[in-house]
């Protein structure tokens, strides 16, 4: 396959950046997006030429960390997909595919399309973990709580947090990433006692984080690899204005 490439290049945050042509004559159909990528940094270094840079990591799925725009799209045209998980054969001899980095105020570029994610990392420090002594496992018929509640926790939980609902957001709201995470620890035994108090720091970290607010247009939902629903973020809404009016 020929590809046409129009990639974001960027030296550094405080420089202008500008998109640059590139082309590849080599690429197979069964390679993944990043492999894709790395060819074509094999390419660059070959020429003399410094390779792009992007983030990445395990490469399943699972870490969250590759995030690109791909023709307009965070992590591509594929749903429920990373940008790891993504294979060329969903593009067609000779297409020309547009690589943006995510953009947000609180994912400032650091170079090219890799961005500083590290607000994230912020808010769940203000509150995203549970501080009270556990101890050992309790047996599982003492918990009290229901499968339906636990599977609810589970699907919360499964935010990866890579920032697509961020960068695919209109507003470049935080609200669904840490709706979720304050919704599977709200929804469990052990997150219960920190409840309010978590919710109240997580959110007002955010805005400090200057992220955007939540206005429902539910593209977070769509473009999110995991599928997180904006349920949470109603679950986010009530917990806090709950919290808001016991704290007076």
């Amino acid at each position: 396959m020929k590809i046409y490439l129009k990639i974001w290049r960027q030296s550094d945050s405080g420089s202008p950046g500008k998109l640059v042509d590139y082309e590849l004559d080599n690429v197979i159909s069964h390679m993944s997006f990043l492999e894709m990528m790395d060819t074509l940094n094999e390419q660059l270094v070959l020429s003399g030429d410094r390779p792009v840079e992007f983030d990445h990591d395990c490469r399943e799925g699972i870490c969250g960390q590759c995030g690109m725009m791909i023709n307009g799209r965070a992590h591509g045209p594929i749903a429920r997909t990373t940008t790891c998980q993504l294979h060329m054969r969903e593009f067609k001899d000779g297409d020309t595919i547009y690589i943006e980095p995510f953009r947000a105020e609180g994912f400032p570029i650091k170079r090219d399309l890799k961005v500083d994610r590290s607000a994230f990392d912020r808010i769940i420090m203000a509150g995203g973990f549970v501080s009270v002594n556990t101890g050992q496992a309790p047996e599982a018929n003492g918990i009290p709580i229901t499968s339906e509640e636990v599977e609810s926790a589970f699907d919360s939980a499964a935010c990866i947090g890579c920032g697509a609902c961020v960068a695919t957001c209109k507003n470049s709201s935080a609200a669904l990433f840490t709706s979720a995470k304050i919704a599977h620890l709200a929804k469990l035994p052990q997150g219960k006692m920190e409840s309010r108090k978590r919710v109240l720091s997580m959110v007002a970290r955010m805005d400090e984080e200057k992220f955007g607010h939540c206005t429902n247009t539910e593209a977070c939902e769509v473009e999110c690899p995991q599928g997180i629903s904006v349920l949470n973020i109603a679950r986010m809404n009530w917990e806090f204005s709950l919290s808001s009016l016991l704290k007076k």
